[in-house]
């Protein structure tokens, strides 16, 4: 019992840094219809900042992050700005491979930083630090994710609700021309969604580097965002609560396929498929995700 209570903590944990990586695909994709496939990068420099700043510039946990989250918003808006804005009307494939070729871009740039150092992972606590209760050991770090992820979803859904942007977004989602028509300014709905989804990445990286009890940084950490992919289709692609329900989900079944591997009940790296087997089972029930929205197309 102490091993699946265990289990299903570490899996929760790691479900709610799925679901903030999730989040940001969620967000730009129901504002813009765009997916951002540069999104594991985002979340690879916004942790590489804060990093440096912690390593490097010695600043404490919280300045650090907020000053990665500041970096990673900047280079979403500078982007949606300068790039995606000059291919408004283009065809769908061509935005796609701009945000690929933003992708590569930011992981060349971020290796090259690198080099040959080994800076440390970022955390708000040290990777050993936990209570244990009842012989099940609850890592801080894991804890904080949960309780940040709950902070993060909350403080989006007031956003969404009560502000005057969150309610531009709501509706641009809806219909991008009668948000016009009403007198939003659509650009600035675009902009705004790049730099969430660049803020909630980085926070997301911090805690999945922080969770993988890995004290040296990660280049390969962008590679997250191939688990958190299947969690936003699995959900949704348009459902921000999809999203979180989704990286959740993910987290669990990974993580209690990993456990159950390896005392012998499953295959060898059968985790590293069972995400995208449940992905595809709940797609042959609802093609368009647990909360996904489903098309109505008249003729």
């Amino acid at each position: 019992m102490a091993l699946f209570i265990q289990l299903v903590f570490s899996g929760l944990a790691l479900g709610c840094d799925y679901a903030l990586i999730a989040l940001g695909f969620t967000i730009i994709f129901k504002a813009s219809e765009v997916i951002n496939f540069a999104q594991g990068e985002f979340l690879l420099v916004g942790t590489f900042v804060v990093s440096t700043a912690m390593f490097s510039w010695r600043l404490g946990f919280v300045p650090a992050l907020l000053l990665g989250i500041g970096v990673t918003a900047l280079i979403g808006v500078i982007f949606e700005r300068v790039v995606l804005r000059r291919m408004i009307g283009r065809p769908p494939f061509t935005i796609i491979m701009v945000t690929i070729g933003l992708d590569v871009l930011l992981l060349t740039a971020v290796t090259m930083l690198v080099g040959a150092k080994s800076p440390g992972a970022p955390a708000p606590f040290d990777i050993v630090s936990a209570i244990t209760v009842g012989g099940v050991k609850f890592g801080m770090n894991a804890l904080a994710s949960i309780v940040v992820t709950a902070l993060i979803c909350a403080a989006l859904y007031a956003f969404l609700r009560f502000t005057r942007y969150g309610l531009a977004m709501r509706a641009t989602a809806i219909d991008q021309e009668a948000a016009r028509a009403m007198g939003i300014r659509i650009s600035t709905v675009y902009a705004l969604a790049w730099g969430i989804s660049g803020a909630i990445a980085t926070v997301g990286g911090v805690f999945l580097a922080a969770g993988a009890g890995n004290p040296v940084f990660d280049v390969g950490l962008g590679q997250a965002a191939l688990v958190a992919f299947p969690a936003i289709i699995l959900g949704g692609l348009d459902s921000i609560p999809g999203a979180v329900v989704g990286g959740v989900v993910m987290g669990l079944v990974y993580v209690l396929t990993q456990g159950y591997e390896a005392s012998g009940f499953l295959g060898v790296n059968f985790h590293t498929i069972s995400p995208y087997l449940v992905m595809i089972l709940v797609l042959l029930i609802r093609p368009y995700g647990l909360f996904g929205t489903r098309k109505v197309e008249r003729i």
